[in-house]
């Protein structure tokens, strides 16, 4: 297939270019430097010159395509209009297509909110934290659109080797040394999933059109932070300290988004699963290098 990534070069959009590529598909990757574009070209992706904030410089690459998978964000004040827009420029190309376009959405696991002992569904209520609020809003206008095929891909908190994804800032603090700095509480927990396994369920979902609406994509339900943290401590040979910020204090001092890391979470992967067969290859986080 064909297929166009927004954000094909991030911390989880070049582990789905990779994937993508390595089963035979033509990504076409929009990027916006020399060294995004050539990091497609490494990943074996055809870059395209242009920027999430001015759909005309890409929207055009939508009539080459069968397939888009949104994973760009700014992480700027101004990515939920950012966002938006680019979704509009989206539905608009659909008035030159003869087939659905299929579309692959990124939501993720901190638009169910606090899930404390209960695990997420695809059912469960959405209880978007404020920071993404948009996010819900963007996915819903994709799904009730009929000229599309669309796929809203719920991702847990991701990991891997490259830094170490959602556990990058723990792990710069245990190289250093210094107390480990909990979010929220020792006992919150995180759904996880590696961003190999992820890239996957990307694949996996953008090859069947016919799959449509919200799936959850984790290996791990719910791991408690202490679990997470005793192993960052085995491998880093540290001493143990720690200390906890609660909600009020990191959404202070890092922004609205903080409050994601802070959520009591669990979250299930069935559907995805029992619909196309996925099943993580990394089933539990300390068997993997990060």
């Amino acid at each position: 297939m064909n297929i166009l990534i927004l954000g094909g070069t991030g911390s989880i959009g070049s582990a789905v270019t990779a994937e993508l590529v390595a089963h035979n598909h033509k990504v076409i990757g929009v990027c916006r430097s020399e060294a995004s574009a050539q990091r497609l070209a490494t990943l074996g992706a055809q870059p395209h010159k242009g920027d999430l904030r001015n759909p005309a410089s890409w929207c055009t690459a939508l009539r080459q395509v069968e397939v888009v998978i949104q994973l760009a964000s700014t992480f700027d004040d101004d990515m939920a209009a950012v966002d938006t827009a680019a979704i509009a420029a989206i539905k608009q190309e659909t008035c030159y297509r003869t087939s659905p376009l299929r579309v692959l959405y990124t939501g993720g696991c901190w638009l169910y909110g606090q899930t404390g002992d209960h695990a997420a569904s695809e059912t469960s209520p959405k209880r978007p934290i404020s920071a993404f609020a948009w996010m819900e809003e963007n996915a819903h206008s994709l799904l009730l659109d009929p000229r599309l095929s669309t796929c809203i891909i719920h991702p847990a908190m991701t990991y891997h080797e490259d830094g170490g994804g959602v556990f990058s800032r723990l792990l710069t603090q245990a190289s250093f040394g210094v107390p480990l700095e909990i979010w929220g509480s020792i006992h919150t927990r995180w759904p996880l999933v590696h961003r190999r396994d992820l890239a996957r369920a990307y694949r996996l979902l953008a090859e069947q059109p016919q799959l449509c609406g919200h799936y959850n994509v984790a290996a791990q339900t719910g791991v408690p932070m202490r679990d997470i943290i005793d192993e960052i401590i085995r491998r880093h040979t540290h001493d143990g300290a720690y200390v906890v910020r609660n909600r009020k204090y990191v959404m202070f001092k890092y922004g609205n988004w903080a409050e994601g890391p802070t959520l009591d979470q669990q979250m299930r992967a069935d559907k995805v699963r029992a619909a196309c067969g996925w099943s993580p290859e990394v089933k539990d986080f300390t068997q993997a290098v990060f």
